[in-house]
């Protein structure tokens, strides 16, 4: 089972002297590496993603905390009772446009009219939700090679699109409208938008609502639940068409606190603490005392793999981290019928290990010790169909790290990389939430995952250049490669990262 947990933080401040927001860390344990039988609850549980925003809003009472963290915040059972899932704002396939015959989707993708015919190849078919979570995806591998390219080599990476864009779609609410418009085009929802004459910019936030719906439901054989909080400083008012949007599409509803008093970071931790599971220790370091609203939003992944790696198999080999260095790491083995394809275009092999529940890890493992820039560089949901459609199905022994990795990250140079610059400047519009001038000068990215023994089922879905994966017996994972969570009913990209060293953290 694996767990992966991110936590990422945005602060909006009154004003940009009151940018000082100290820095947020996060605790977590982490269990030695044994040969064998280690991590015996082994799960995978993946928490993820707080922002927090400075604003004003309208204040509801008094929160009491006490307590607060041990009620269930959601009760979604309630709301599948209530037939509250069941309307069809996401499951609708609308008509598109269609991309012009003469366009070769797969030349210059910098192209703009490459790059919408690209995307509208891949909306053809695909339900509503379906579409935005391959805008979301995009986003995601974009915003990944935007900070691949501010760290290390050598280091590994982890990061969950999927809550980064819940994050984004929460702030449009609040924007204004030219920083609307610019979250919208550096997100993608507004090519969403722009495919289908059906759409608007609420479409979003309602899939987002869907979403929650339908990706974050119990029954599944996997657990994947997110979570929003929003805390409003004491006596500051909210616009209400702000609160109430929030409460109908992210089930966020402003609680009143006191950002002064010390007891609301440990209550707040508290609450944090019991709805990762115990992965995210405090958090919340310290919170400026001149903050308006913190935004938190959580994810949560907890699965158990279709074919469980036997404890007796694993043991100690090489991985190779470059071409001079390698470090001796338990190595999961397993024989099984896997889905498996070949890139001969990327010079790369996937596998896809399987959890419970439709819910999948895809590995890809260049062939070369040095291929994973190029893989990096051209990874993108394109590509990801193309390695499902030609998946082909047979026995093998699979062989693959366990690890764990944790990161924090400051994204906010990343986001201006790829168009969000109102946001962390005074000429940012946040009217939407406040009538005070705010800008963000925060937002942090942070997360862990663990992968082991316990830690699985897929989908398949598009071709060129591909070729079936029919001769290989064996799957190797011995060298750096990437690895994507995907949910297959609603094509959501979850979490994306990479191993280089799985002796590292």
């Amino acid at each position: 089972m694996w767990v992966i947990t991110v936590m990422s933080v945005a602060c909006l401040l009154v004003s940009p002297s009151l940018a000082g927001i100290k820095d947020l860390s996060s605790h977590f344990t982490d269990p030695e590496l044994e040969p064998r039988g280690f991590e015996p609850e082994g799960a995978v549980d993946i928490e993820a993603i707080p922002l927090e925003f400075h604003k004003e809003n309208t204040v509801t009472n008094d929160l009491v905390l006490d307590g607060f963290e041990d009620e269930d915040y959601i009760d979604f059972d309630k709301i599948l009772a209530l037939g509250s899932d069941d309307y069809t704002e996401g499951d609708e396939i609308d008509e598109i446009a269609t991309p012009a015959p003469d366009i070769d989707i797969f030349a210059e993708p910098s192209d703009p009219k490459i790059r919408r015919a690209r995307l509208l190849r891949l909306f053809h078919s695909r339900s509503r939700l379906q579409r935005l979570n391959i805008v979301n995806a995009h986003f995601g591998f974009n915003l990944y090679r935007s900070l691949r390219n501010d760290v290390n080599q050598s280091d590994n990476i982890l990061l969950a699109p999927a809550g980064i864009s819940v994050a984004m779609g929460m702030m449009a609410l609040g924007a204004g409208p030219g920083t609307h418009d610019q979250i919208y085009k550096a997100l993608g929802f507004a090519e969403f938008v722009n495919a289908s004459h059906h759409y608007d910019n609420t479409t979003v936030h309602k899939l987002f609502r869907k979403l929650t719906h339908r990706l974050f439901r119990r029954n599944f054989g996997y657990t994947l639940r997110s979570v929003n909080d929003v805390y409003v400083k004491k006596d500051v008012t909210v616009k209400d068409t702000f609160r109430a949007e929030t409460k109908d599409y992210y089930f966020a509803e402003p609680q009143s606190v006191d950002f002064r008093d010390p007891a609301f970071l440990d209550k707040a931790n508290r609450r944090i603490l019991k709805q990762t599971k115990g992965l995210i220790k405090e958090p919340l370091k310290s919170v400026d005392p001149n903050m308006v609203l913190m935004l938190l939003n959580y994810l949560y992944f907890k699965g158990t793999w279709e074919q469980k790696f036997p404890k007796e198999l694993t043991h100690y080999r090489n991985f190779r981290v470059n071409e001079k260095t390698n470090v001796r790491v338990p190595m999961m083995t397993n024989k099984g019928n896997y889905l498996a394809a070949a890139d001969h275009e990327l010079e790369c092999d996937i596998l896809q290990l399987p959890y419970t529940g439709k819910i999948s890890m895809l590995i890809a493992l260049p062939r070369k010790i040095t291929g994973m820039r190029t893989l990096e560089q051209e990874i993108s949901p394109t590509v990801v169909n193309k390695w499902l459609k030609n998946m082909t199905n047979r026995t093998r022994e699979v062989v693959l790290p366990r690890f764990k990795l944790e990161q924090n990250y400051d994204l906010i140079a990343n986001l201006k990389e790829m168009g969000l610059t109102d946001l962390f400047q005074e000429s940012g519009d946040f009217s939407g939430m406040t009538s005070e001038r705010i800008s963000m000068n925060w937002l942090k990215h942070q997360g862990t995952i663990t992968v082991n023994e316990e830690g699985t089922e897929a989908a398949a879905l598009t071709q060129v250049g591909f070729m079936p994966l029919t001769s290989q017996i064996r799957f190797t994972v011995d060298h750096p490669f990437l690895f994507l969570i995907y949910e297959h009913r609603t094509d959501c990209l979850v979490f994306i990262g990479r191993v280089v060293n799985p002796s590292q953290n």
